[in-house]
């Protein structure tokens, strides 16, 4: 009889790996959540870091601005949830176990992975030995000293996308004393509309950014980025944003993954090889109507919510609901004073409307300071994080309820 008793009552232990925006969405619901439900459940954090990384912010850290000190474990003070600081070495998904540093052990009976992306630079010689990244706070720390000491002479930024963009143009406002060349296979802003993409060029000129598109990096050397067709770029400095990884651990487990190491999910953000892992943010190939969706602050959250209440569903005996999300904005800093915001259908593809100057710029800050403040109202009130677009018959797909 005690022994049954024992085992109707043990604890369901939910461990979720990452503390980026959606694995901190999922801790703090998880942590609120479970605590007004029968079943009883754990939850445990698990993080390489205590200090929150805010991604959106880093191209400041890397011209030396400074931002806040945002503390996991104090954000998590109060909720029930435990805060384990170390790096996820492996993961066994048939014992269900995840291994910290090597030398310890935490079994779970769900896991929510939110390992999320880092600068690919394996894909391009040179990058890892010879450029900066913007992978987290110490890379992109390390950048902004090197910049204070140069002085004088030409940073190239290697990557049209939003990321070199921004970091481009912080650059180049930070140090006018240099030369900034954003250097990629795009046009920046190519995916604006055409207000927007003027008003995104109009500001790289103004700062002087030399835009090279239509350029395909083929080498980055200590002193030169090499393009496919042979022409060097002189640089004294590359910081590489083009491209993302993911971290190995989930294919090595045997998880279903995708071609760029994503795990596969079902409607409700499980794995589809193993329903006990949910995926989520940068580390999942979730698909909606228009595609798989790719990895953004604005779809994070809202991934690490979700995968929260579908693990409350599943504990309280019901079945989860199908994950939809649609995009609804697009915003680009462009220095301290300026950007440019694109708003959005839910498939990405740009509307007529956009934001431009300051009114962008404090828009973009609203957006970029707001997950924080997010996290600590949800601690209290769960169901305030649970409003996103849906996004209508964009994300809509067949067969779902």
């Amino acid at each position: 009889m005690n022994t049954h008793t024992t085992r109707e009552t043990a604890p369901h232990h939910i461990v979720v790996l990452g503390a980026g925006y959606a694995g901190m969405a999922a801790a703090v619901q998880l942590a609120a959540r479970t605590g007004r439900i029968k079943t009883p459940a754990t939850v445990t954090l698990v993080s390489a870091q205590e200090r929150f990384t805010e991604r959106l912010r880093l191209h400041m850290t890397a011209t030396g601005q400074e931002v806040a000190e945002l503390s996991v474990p104090e954000m998590l003070e109060g909720t029930g949830a435990r805060f384990v600081r170390g790096w996820v070495t492996a993961l066994d998904a048939d014992a269900r176990t995840v291994r910290i540093d090597d030398d310890r052990v935490l079994p779970y009976d769900t896991l929510v992975y939110a390992l999320g992306g880092v600068t690919d630079t394996a894909a391009v010689p040179g990058v890892e030995d010879h450029a900066f990244t913007l992978s987290g706070p110490e890379e992109a720390q390390a950048l902004a000293g090197r910049l204070a000491r140069l002085g004088s002479g030409t940073v190239a930024v290697a990557g049209s996308g939003l990321t070199g963009v921004e970091s481009a143009a912080e650059i180049a406002e930070r140090h006018p004393e240099l030369d900034v060349v954003l250097v990629g296979r795009g046009e920046p802003g190519a995916a604006m509309n055409p207000r927007a993409g003027a008003h995104l060029h109009a500001a790289l000129d103004r700062l002087g950014v030399a835009v090279r598109s239509g350029v395909e990096v083929a080498e980055v050397l200590p002193d030169a980025v090499v393009s496919s067709d042979g022409e060097h770029i002189a640089a004294d400095v590359v910081l590489w944003t083009s491209g993302t990884r993911v971290s190995p651990l989930a294919a090595a487990a045997g998880l279903e993954v995708d071609e760029r190491g994503r795990i596969v999910t079902d409607t409700a953000l499980r794995s589809v090889s193993h329903p006990d892992v949910y995926a989520v943010g940068d580390a999942a190939a979730i698909r909606q109507g228009y595609g798989v969706m790719h990895g953004t602050c604005q779809g994070g959250m809202p991934t690490g919510v979700h995968a929260a209440l579908s693990i409350v569903r599943v504990l309280r005996g019901r079945q989860p609901k199908p994950f939809r999300f649609g995009y609804y904005h697009t915003p680009v800093s462009l220095g301290r004073d300026d950007a440019v915001v694109q708003f959005t259908r839910p498939d990405d593809s740009p509307r007529r409307i956009c934001l431009t100057g300051r009114a962008a710029a404090r828009y973009k800050e609203t957006v970029t300071a707001s997950p924080w403040p997010t996290y600590g109202r949800m601690k209290k009130m769960p169901a305030s994080g649970a409003f996103w677009p849906r996004g209508g018959r964009f994300t809509r797909i067949r067969g779902d309820r």
